[in-house]
């Protein structure tokens, strides 16, 4: 299902987004009309629409698209919600942008996930603080690390920094403490909602220091898997069942969420 300001949403409608393909979007899972992190969902559309389109987004107009998309019952929904302008051009990039929201719901499996193998790759990604459509980079990154074995790609730069996943944040647990990378990444929901949960730092981490054993366990995380274990990167064995991972997909779980 996909509605565009409320409304079915058209093929022709979405030929800009296909062929020009720029915007921005988040995505979030909502469980009995709940979010966790709404309000941060929110704030990062309003903040990407002014990067991306130099437009002013209204959150509450957001919400009630969102309200009105969900279909009944109580299963598990990811809910992307895409702002475009579908007039945009790919030579009148320069004109005022009026955009749209397009809001996309399916049906998501449970939170976390089997333990996952990454395989790093140098990667950076454009604007990385803004959510934008523009995924081929990324994906083709994940396509590689998948044809290689592996279950998706972990990004790092030329000095071996880590910073994130395909489409996920990363953690690293070292004892007790959690250490997320101080790379430039995309900020995602779950990693602000986990931050409050769990001690941590926030430091670099490189590919060398994961190989020499400073770390016991890793984790992905973003809205819709909550959290999941990490097993490798590369050829380095982490530990999937490290309790500090369970408390933190516990604690997870059980946020309460923001009603939409």
């Amino acid at each position: 299902m996909a509605y565009l300001d409320g409304r079915a949403v058209t093929p022709a409608e979405l030929q800009t987004l296909a062929l020009t393909n720029y915007g921005h979007f988040t995505t979030m899972r909502v469980e009995a009309g709940r979010a966790r992190g709404l309000e941060l969902h929110l704030e990062r559309l309003v903040r990407d629409c002014r990067v991306v389109f130099d437009a002013k987004l209204d959150p509450e107009r957001v919400r009630e698209l969102v309200r009105a998309a969900l279909p009944e019952g109580e299963e598990a929904m990811a809910v992307r919600v895409t702002v475009f302008d579908p007039a945009v051009e790919i030579g009148k990039m320069g004109l005022a942008a009026e955009p749209k929201v397009l809001v996309t719901a399916r049906p998501s499996g449970g939170l976390s996930g089997p333990p996952l193998r990454a395989k790093s790759r140098r990667f950076a990604r454009d604007l990385p603080e803004v959510k934008s459509v523009g995924l081929f980079g990324a994906l083709h990154q994940r396509r590689v690390a998948m044809l290689a074995g592996y279950g998706d790609a972990l990004f790092v730069d030329g000095a071996g920094a880590i910073s994130e996943g395909g489409t996920w944040n990363i953690g690293f647990v070292r004892g007790g403490e959690v250490v997320w990378p101080a790379a430039d990444c995309l900020p995602g929901t779950a990693m602000a909602l986990l931050k409050g949960l769990h001690p941590h730092v926030t430091e670099e981490v490189t590919l060398g220091r994961l190989g020499e054993g400073e770390f016991e366990a890793a984790f992905a995380t973003n809205a819709v898997i909550g959290v999941r274990p990490v097993a490798a990167v590369d050829g380095v064995e982490l530990r999937a069942d490290h309790p500090v991972v369970g408390q933190l997909l516990e604690a997870y779980r059980d946020l309460p969420g923001d009603l939409v």
